[in-house]
């Protein structure tokens, strides 16, 4: 279902970029859509890059600076978060509450991550000691998800949990460079380069620890990027040879990829998701695509009915079921613990979207113990 058009960035880099083509007007589109120009008195420009219940982030120009930018639906609502001695700053996620981007420091130009929580004096620099360079790309509204650089300018993904202490590098072992796009608080997901010449990245998830990474990226494909996570889905791009992307979504494996292109109807050139997330049993995913016949980016919505069904009881890979270590496996993931076998499945065990959630502790019991699912 077509319901909008698109704008993006390189999460890589936290480099925002403006929509490829203006939306033409029908009046189908104009019965169903109003529009609200939240642009600030007083500015020179802006723009608006996410948003969360309610709230728009983004930035604004003025007295030649770019400045972090918050809306709550109208230009009259806007909240000025660029910080007090800060060159530049610009807001690129929110949620929960929190607002997340960069800030550009008066000392050597450097680059930042940012979080914010509604206001300019609630500014936290999420910057590790020792990395010159860092970006926040999204948070859950507690953990924020992005990336850091070393002085040779190679990306590390990372996590934060409000302050720059509690920095977790995540970059996978074996790899070239990672960064991470989105985080739900409990799977991040984003990109790893892979070691050679082409230095090709690969869609990538991560259960809050380095060696939870698993490598996603689908055969026959070029290359990939997860932009999106939620509800034990992972959505981005793949690129097929001739840079063709077509819209993609795992659940956890390179195994379990879906072509979310081949469900669009005729005329489209190429997809993109950005965001995924379940409600009321249904996933959606939203993203945008080129419709050749129409000459423009267009945003998309896909849906589909979930029918739960359990995992493996083998939760921790370890090819021994049943056994009581999976149910001890499980219960140390589902607390937030790592993996301790570096296999595990993901903590949604009854598959219906929700976690975490004491019913999949309860699905895993039965079925280990010969029951149904349900």
């Amino acid at each position: 279902m077509v319901v909008g058009c698109f704008g993006g960035r390189d999460v890589r880099r936290g480099v925002s970029f403006a929509p490829l083509v203006a939306c033409a007007s029908t009046q189908t589109a104009t019965a169903q859509w109003s529009v609200v120009v939240l642009h600030p008195a007083g500015a020179f420009e802006s723009q608006a890059f996410g948003g969360w219940g309610g709230q728009q982030v983004g930035t604004s120009s003025s007295n030649g600076a770019n400045r972090a930018s918050l809306w709550s639906g109208t230009a009259a609502s806007f909240v000025d978060l660029h910080p007090a001695g800060m060159l530049n700053s610009e807001v690129l996620g929110a949620s929960g509450g929190q607002q997340v981007g960069t800030v550009v420091t008066p000392t050597f130009f450097e680059t930042h991550a940012a979080l914010w929580n509604g206001s300019a004096g609630s500014f936290v620099d999420l910057n590790p000691p020792g990395w010159p360079t860092s970006y926040a790309n999204g948070t859950s509204g507690a953990q924020q998800a992005g990336t850091v650089f070393t002085t040779l300018g190679a990306g590390h993904a990372a996590i934060w949990s409000g302050s720059a202490a509690t920095f977790v590098d995540l970059h996978p072992p074996g790899t070239g460079e990672s960064s991470l796009a989105a985080t739900d608080g409990l799977q991040q997901g984003g990109v790893a380069s892979m070691p050679g010449p082409t230095g090709l990245f690969h869609a990538s998830v991560w259960m809050g620890s380095p060696n939870s990474w698993v490598d996603l990226n689908p055969t026959g494909v070029f290359d990939s990027e997860v932009l999106g996570v939620g509800g034990g889905q992972q959505v981005g791009k793949v690129r097929y040879t001739g840079n063709v992307n077509h819209a993609a979504l795992w659940t956890g494996t390179a195994g379990s990829f879906v072509d979310l292109h081949t469900f669009l109807p005729p005329g489209y050139a190429d997809s993109k998701a950005t965001a995924v997330w379940v409600d009321s049993g249904v996933s959606y995913v939203a993203g945008f695509g080129t419709n050749s016949s129409a000459a423009r980016v267009e945003a998309l919505l896909w849906s589909r009915v979930l029918t739960p069904s359990c995992d493996s009881i083998d939760f921790n890979g370890d090819t021994l079921f049943p056994d009581v270590q999976d149910i001890t496996d499980f219960i140390t993931v589902f607390g937030g613990g790592a993996c301790p076998t570096g296999t595990c499945g993901d903590i949604d065990f009854n598959n219906d979207g929700l976690f975490p959630d004491t019913d999949d502790i309860t699905a895993l019991i039965r079925v280990f113990g010969g029951g149904e699912c349900s």
